[in-house]
C-alpha cells in the first residue's frame, strides 16, 4: 500500500471514529494522557467468557492518536482477550520498527487498517500518539481482571512508549 493510502486510512478513522462513546455497562475504565503533547483517551471495556465483548472510548488529540484508537477498537471487540493482547504486542512491534517492520502476511491481515501506522514508527515523537489507545485498552483489560494471576506478570502494564511501567 502506498503512503498516501495509509494517510487516507488514518484520516478516515480520525473523521469517522469507530466505537467512540463510553458505554454505560463496563468492567473497567482507564484514562491515559500523553504528557508530551496532551493527547488523552478514556477507554471502557466489558469482558465476558475471556473475550472483549464491548469497548468504547472518548478522547482528544491529534489525528494519529484518535485514529489509532478507532482502529484498535474495531479490531479487538469480539476477540478473545489473549488474541487482543497478542494483536497489541504485534502493533507495539510495528511501532518499534522505525519504518522497517518485517510483518508476516498473517500479521498484516490481523492488523488490518493498523498497518497504516507503520509510517508513524519513523517519527519517535509520534509513536506515543499511535500507542495511546492501545496501551489504554491493555490497562483497562488488566484492571477488569485479566492476567491478574493466571499470566504471572505477562499482562503487565506498559507505558505509552511500550516500556514496562
Amino acid at each position: 500500500m502506498s503512503e498516501s493510502m495509509y494517510q487516507q486510512i488514518i484520516l478516515d478513522h480520525y473523521k469517522h471514529p469507530q466505537h467512540r462513546g463510553l458505554p454505560e455497562d463496563f468492567d473497567a475504565e482507564v484514562h491515559h494522557v500523553n504528557p508530551t503533547c496532551g493527547d488523552e483517551v478514556t477507554v471502557r471495556v466489558k469482558l465476558a467468557d475471556g473475550a472483549i465483548v464491548d469497548l468504547g472510548w472518548d478522547g482528544e488529540g491529534c489525528s494519529i492518536s484518535q485514529a489509532s484508537t478507532s482502529v484498535m477498537s474495531g479490531l479487538v471487540i469480539g476477540k478473545p482477550v489473549d488474541d487482543a493482547m497478542a494483536l497489541q504486542d504485534t502493533f507495539l512491534t510495528l511501532m518499534q520498527s522505525r519504518g522497517n517492520a518485517e510483518l508476516s502476511e498473517a500479521d498484516e491481515d490481523e492488523l488490518d487498517d493498523a498497518v497504516a501506522f507503520e509510517g508513524v514508527s519513523k517519527y519517535p515523537a509520534r509513536i506515543k500518539c499511535a500507542l495511546l489507545g492501545w496501551m489504554a485498552m491493555k490497562s483497562a483489560v488488566a484492571e477488569a481482571g485479566w492476567g491478574a494471576s493466571a499470566h504471572n506478570g505477562a499482562g503487565k502494564i506498559a507505558d505509552s512508549a511500550g516500556e514496562p511501567g
